[in-house]
């Protein structure tokens, strides 16, 4: 890994440098730059001072117990993270404060008070315990974008029960193994949800995932599409959500949680195909999330913000439900796609509910620059103050075009790197320190240890390649994969002794700043040179006829490996042997001819994972001709087969 290719410097050589305004830095909640020092100093007494911000019902006897790879933190402490994003802002103006914001894909939408959510997450967890659930049990939830589903995570953890949500459009197979791997006893979900006008049959897919889990006692129903619902009610396990919380009182006290009690597991994808269940745990998690809204985000009292993430993924849980709740924000939250009923959806909310802060994936980006310029022109984006990136690597081009559009030329974007099992953001911009610079995630989060190590553990010095690695532990990191503690050493800590593999290439430029790579099964080795996919992706995207690229790696009986890149032009650009000539010849004055793809296939969509990641795994898998592999997680299966049929049609 530490050979990666010197065409990196195509990224490494970006010059342009973006300073906060001195009005931002005069305002924001950290402009000093000593605050790096200072935490490296004494991180363990860093993360206590954001730890004491925040209520316990006991306070912690020792901040960190570090038994390599296991971590204890806030030690003896007796908290409720329900707690801290609720009753704690109850006594004051908050009060009455917008906490969720929603809006439906139809277009229906609900504002809930700091008071209002309180009273309903105490209905709600009020009635999972007339339900016979207690704390420790597993509840999974199942749901559409809807203000249920922070409900339901909040009364979840008000009374102790871990949460395993289960992202809305995965298959029944996919809910029904993380059931049982969890050993469930109650499943939320919804008569439906919507998406691009359709509805999925959320309860129809949980009946299913129920005939094969023998730990299920409940389900709970919430009524989503009405009249559209098509499915049954089965007498004895199914109960209405609305059923359930009548008569149910509005006080619920919240359970004194140890702080590393579980708050919830959450699967994500493994290299062996067995979903990992990650699990967080309540103290150091709160603090991790907590910490990082205030902090990167700037979060005002005054701020509406706006993550467009799912909350069936980490991105969601950490920063549309408890970092931002935690801060006593205003969040907003979306049940729909980007694009329907028209491309101009995302801009249209922004402008709805003033939105001030907006984080969003690359991949959501790259659309809007495909679909262009004249949808967010068509409304008034004057409130943004501060823009967010999460997910994945942002090409340069999508990030200066996310700060000319959306931002005016004039707001700071904090380009982010985390991941389900970091818990919250470790790699960012300050946006009142930092000063930034297209494509790259800059520094690691204060009191973060994030290092770039060759295959033998030693650092690798600027312009060079190496492994992501962290080399102290964080409050927010899992604890462990839950019920496989050797998978969770053998994953994350058996390459280097006590270090933290996150699975990540990086390099580092000469201003010390991280630029991240992606995975690093995402590199291919062309003639002993090892070539990131987001380069190529990055050089391809630089042209102004591409709107969105994948590259990966084919068998080449010569080189070891070639190029292949899959190509989305922009709308109104015709696909032609010139075009493919121009962006092969465009990669390689860019990178440089060991990168110049040998093949180029223009396509009108990428396979992607219903989170937006590309699955360049499948893409080798129809570069080399084989079975496709597992294609449950896609947003839309029928592009890789659309893709597989034309590339066979090709060769």
């Amino acid at each position: 890994m530490a050979e990666i290719s010197p065409s990196i410097e195509a990224l490494l050589s970006e010059e342009r440098r973006f300073p906060p305004s001195q009005e931002f830095i005069d305002q924001a909640n950290v402009n000093d730059p000593a605050v790096y020092e200072r935490a490296d100093a004494d991180y363990e007494g860093f993360w206590e001072s954001w730890a004491e911000e925040l209520h316990w019902f006991e306070k912690w006897d020792r901040v960190l117990q570090w038994d390599p790879p296991f971590a204890q933190w806030f030690i003896g402490g007796k908290t409720n993270i329900s707690y801290n994003c609720l009753d704690r802002h109850l006594t004051g103006a908050r009060r009455n404060k917008a906490a969720i914001v929603w809006e439906g894909e139809p277009g229906d939408w609900q504002v809930y008070t700091y008071a209002d959510l309180h009273r309903e997450v105490c209905r709600f967890a009020n009635g999972l315990k007339s339900l016979g659930v207690k704390k420790g049990d597993r509840i999974t939830l199942y749901m559409p974008m809807i203000p249920e589903l922070a409900i339901a995570m909040l009364a979840c953890a008000r009374i102790g029960a871990p949460h395993s949500i289960v992202f809305g459009g995965f298959s029944p197979e996919s809910l029904r193994d993380r059931i049982n791997d969890c050993e469930g006893t109650v499943v939320i979900t919804a008569d439906g949800g919507y998406r691009r006008g359709g509805i999925i049959p959320l309860k129809q897919n949980t009946d299913e995932a129920l005939e094969g889990t023998p730990t299920v006692e409940k389900v709970v129903v919430v009524q989503r599409v009405g009249d559209k619902f098509e499915g049954s009610m089965k007498e004895g396990r199914d109960i209405w959500w609305h059923d359930l919380v009548e008569g149910q009182s509005r006080v619920c006290p919240a359970e004194p949680m140890d702080s590393e009690d579980m708050l919830f597991i959450l699967y994500t994808s493994g290299t062996t195909g067995k979903p990992k269940g990650v699990v967080h745990t309540t103290g150091g998690y709160m603090v991790g999330t907590y910490a990082t809204v205030k902090w990167v985000f700037d979060m005002k009292e005054e701020d509406v913000y706006w993550c467009t993430a799912d909350i069936g993924w980490v991105t969601g849980h950490s920063y549309i439900v408890y970092g931002p709740l935690a801060n006593g924000a205003t969040s907003v939250m979306y049940e729909g796609a980007p694009d329907y009923p028209d491309r101009d959806r995302f801009w249209d909310i922004v402008e709805k509910y003033r939105a001030t802060i907006v984080y969003t994936a690359p991949t959501a980006i790259r659309a809007c620059m495909r679909w262009g310029e004249e949808h967010p022109k068509k409304h008034d984006l004057s409130s943004v103050r501060l823009l967010g990136t999460v997910g994945e690597p942002i090409n340069p081009e999508a990030w200066m075009w996310y700060r000319k559009n959306i931002g005016g030329d004039r707001v700071p974007i904090v380009d982010t790197w985390w991941q389900t099992e970091t818990g919250s953001i470790l790699i960012t911009p300050l946006p009142g320190i930092t000063t930034t610079t297209p494509g790259s995630a800059t520094k690691p989060f204060p009191g973060i240890q994030a290092e770039i190590v060759d295959e033998k553990g030693a650092p690798v010095g600027p312009g060079q390649g190496g492994y992501l690695v962290l080399k102290r532990p964080w409050p927010s990191m899992l604890r462990t994969i839950y019920g496989d503690p050797d998978r969770y050493v053998e994953q994350y800590w058996s390459r280097y002794p006590n270090i933290y593999f996150t699975g990540d290439g990086a390099k580092m430029d000469e201003n010390g700043f991280f630029w991240i790579l992606g995975r690093v099964d995402d590199v291919i080795n062309v003639a002993g040179h090892r070539i990131s996919t987001m380069e190529v992706e990055s050089a391809l995207v630089d042209h102004n006829a591409v709107a969105e690229a994948a590259s990966i790696g084919k068998s080449h009986e010569v080189k070891g490996q070639g190029v292949v890149a899959f190509v989305t032009l922009k709308e109104g650009i015709d696909t032609s042997a010139e075009m493919e000539q121009v962006l092969k010849q465009h990669v390689r004055t860019k990178i440089g001819a060991i990168a110049r793809p040998d093949e180029i296939y223009f396509t009108a969509d990428l396979p992607k994972t219903r989170s937006g990641k590309i699955m360049r795994r499948l893409l080798r898998d129809i570069a080399e001709g084989r079975v496709l592999g597992d294609t449950t997680t896609l947003a839309d299966p029928a592009v890789v087969e659309m893709l597989k049929q034309q590339y066979e049609d090709e060769e």
